[in-house]
């Protein structure tokens, strides 16, 4: 008797969701670029979490995360706090192994994706 490896309805929209947020991801970077920033890091990962984008602004870094939604205001309503605060976290494990670390100068950005593909993006978020 053959096995059935066809994947499930769960398995298929995790798959959509990761690839599409992998979009989100890739065009967030460009339009970084297309505003004069340098990318340095894609889906960095230090020990209390993963930061989407790492990019240099002149002498400040700029991190990154990229939102997904239906609107911008969708996706801004995914950003919380708490998700806010591992970003900051994880941006002082990525500064502390810098020259000048934590007296580098740099800021939290959200890329915010609409389902149409346009990107908005907030410089220096807080909640």
């Amino acid at each position: 008797m053959p096995l059935d490896f066809s994947p499930t309805r769960r398995q298929i929209t995790g798959l959509r969701n990761y690839h599409d947020g992998l979009a989100a991801e890739d065009n967030a970077a460009t339009e970084c670029q297309l505003r004069g920033l340098v990318v340095l890091e894609r889906r960095w990962r230090g020990p209390r979490g993963e930061i989407d984008l790492i990019c240099r602004d002149g002498d400040e870094y700029v991190f990154v995360e990229v939102k997904k939604g239906a609107t911008h205001d969708a996706a801004a309503e995914r950003l919380t706090q708490k998700q806010i605060n591992r970003i900051i976290d994880t941006a002082y494990d990525y500064l502390a192994n810098k020259p000048n670390g934590m007296m580098a100068f740099w800021r939290v950005d959200a890329a915010l994706v609409d389902r149409m593909g346009r990107i908005e993006i907030l410089t220096n978020i807080t909640i």
